[in-house]
């Protein structure tokens, strides 16, 4: 290493140790950078990033006062830094939302080209039903129901459908639901994956019962007992499973299908009163316990609040020529009358609510539209045996369960606490002749319909509760069954002794001579 003289600014001659190596100056180069690279602030961010972001920005905008300038080009950086999008905290929901909402705003491919069966589209026009709406104060807004119609048609896209309507926003806890009632064209694919998880609980239970008889040399004695029959669900495409329905918890969120409702399902729900979280997978926890998760009753509940709210203007629909009166419950089916020109203003307003009419089927007590016969399935023997037994006997009888029939004014509806089951309105009063009329469901709060001219639709925003007069209580549990009663039939006593059973044989003996003798003595005087 090489040695130099210099002489400082005081006169002072020092030695000075000249410049290093090669090998020296590289190590003393890297022990520099390794320092720089590990030297960090709180965010992560190192002395060498920060030194060749400044840097870099001076070589590109090329200031005159570079020197004077770097401490704002520095405190510049390192504010970038603590705002970039990699140090920043997660992405909040509303993020998030946007996100998931952006394939709703997508163009689809060919738009340029549009066929017929594309403009045929079963998509129905929300945003014209919504400005009906909107004049009686009631809708989701305009952005939110957009929304709703771009989410709609990707579920058009999708699958196939004859029909699509936006049945209602059921509001939840965590969640909400957005409801779409369609109705297919073929079920093949749904009915499949059904007939698929029935087979699998069938295979279940068989599995275990042949768990249960195997590894048993004295097999437990079975019970003969038979409970009674359960009432089988309406098949899809009828009754109250005549419509499909899908749900999402907010729009751009995957479609999921609700699964077909049973009649205990509908019964049990009619029993208890729980609010929707949001998750279609969450247990349902009440007295009596309920057959199913939260999507199960969720679905009892639009069927519930379908058969009760949905109503059209009187003479919107009217029964078929060629269809026959059915013995049992009437009607069941009704077409589009197509010499409807719209109902008047006046009728539609009228107190006595015979303007509008339901058109979906009333449910029975028994949780279906149509009454199913508990000995249907019987043997014809024991049907035999039973009606010679009962004959004659009207009241042991099972009577058919009967409701309303198709296209009843809703005037008809029982009263709730003295109060309508519906109230009408116009929606202004100071230009009645572009106002529309439309209805408020006073027993399922939150369902709506309107009705101006030839147009007409329902609605149903709420928490799909059912109006109670008092507080829900819920059902008590079942009174405990009371113990068996002892009798001298069945209480234990000592074996009798040689001496009591002598005396007992006796004791019998005599009464069977004293007979004899009585007998003699009859006979005796009857020959005299």
């Amino acid at each position: 290493m090489s040695t130099v003289q210099y002489q400082n600014q005081h006169g002072d001659q020092r030695q000075h140790i000249g410049t290093p190596d090669i090998g020296e100056m590289e190590k003393r180069f890297n022990d520099a950078k390794t320092y720089i690279l590990s030297s960090q602030n709180k965010k992560g961010v190192n002395l060498y990033t920060h030194l060749v972001k400044c840097v870099s920005r001076l070589l590109t905008e090329q200031p005159r006062d570079s020197a004077i300038i770097f401490e704002d080009v520095s405190k510049s950086v390192r504010s970038e830094d603590e705002t970039h999008v990699e140090d920043q905290p997660p992405a909040d929901s509303e993020q998030i939302l946007n996100e998931e909402q952006k394939p709703l705003f997508e163009k689809g491919e060919n738009t340029d080209d549009l066929d017929e069966d594309a403009l045929q589209s079963p998509l129905p026009h929300i945003l014209e039903q919504a400005y009906y709406f909107e004049q009686a104060g009631i809708g989701l807004g305009r952005d939110e129901t957009y929304q709703i119609w771009l989410a709609l048609k990707q579920l058009v896209d999708k699958s196939q459908f004859e029909k699509l309507r936006f049945w209602g926003k059921i509001l939840g806890t965590e969640k909400n639901y957005y409801v779409a009632e369609v109705e297919q064209n073929a079920d093949e694919e749904v009915e499949e994956e059904e007939e698929n998880e029935e087979n699998n609980e069938n295979d279940e239970k068989d599995a275990d019962e042949d768990e249960e008889g195997e590894g048993e040399e004295d097999p437990l004695p079975k019970s003969a007992y038979k409970p009674p029959p359960s009432v089988p669900k309406e098949e899809r495409g009828t009754g109250v499973n005549k419509y499909t329905y899908y749900v999402c918890n907010r729009p751009g969120a995957p479609w999921v299908r609700l699964p077909t409702v049973t009649p205990a399902q509908i019964s049990l729900a009619r029993q208890i009163k729980v609010f929707f979280t949001g998750d279609l997978n969450r247990e349902i926890k009440s007295f009596p316990a309920y057959p199913g998760t939260e999507k199960h009753y969720l679905r009892a509940q639009i069927a519930r609040i379908s058969a009760t709210t949905q109503v059209s203007p009187n003479g919107r629909f009217k029964f078929s020529e060629e269809e026959e009166e059915e013995e049992e419950g009437g009607r069941q089916n009704y077409e589009d009358n197509e010499d409807f020109t719209g109902a008047p203003l006046s009728e539609l307003i009228d107190e006595e609510l015979n303007g509008w009419v339901h058109h979906v089927l009333h449910i029975l007590p028994q949780g279906r539209t149509k009454w199913w016969n508990p000995k249907e399935d019987a043997e014809e023997e024991e049907q035999e045996e039973e009606n010679e037994e009962e004959d004659g006997k009207a009241e042991d009888r099972i009577q058919p369960e009967q409701g309303p029939p198709l296209l009843t004014p809703i005037g008809a509806d029982a009263e709730i606490h003295h109060t309508k089951a519906w109230t009408a309105k116009i929606s202004s009063n100071l230009i009645p002749q572009y106002a529309c009329a439309f209805v408020r469901s006073n027993l399922w709060p939150g369902a709506y319909a309107f009705a101006r001219g030839t147009i007409w639709e329902n609605i149903y925003i709420g928490y799909g509760h059912k109006y109670s007069t008092s507080d829900y209580r819920p059902e008590l549990p079942p009174i405990p069954a009371s113990e068996y009663n002892d009798g001298p039939e069945i209480t234990e006593a000592d074996d009798p002794t040689a001496e009591d059973e002598e005396k007992a044989r006796l004791a019998a003996e005599k009464p069977e001579e004293e007979e004899e003798g009585e007998e003699e003595v009859e006979n005796e005087d009857e020959e005299d």
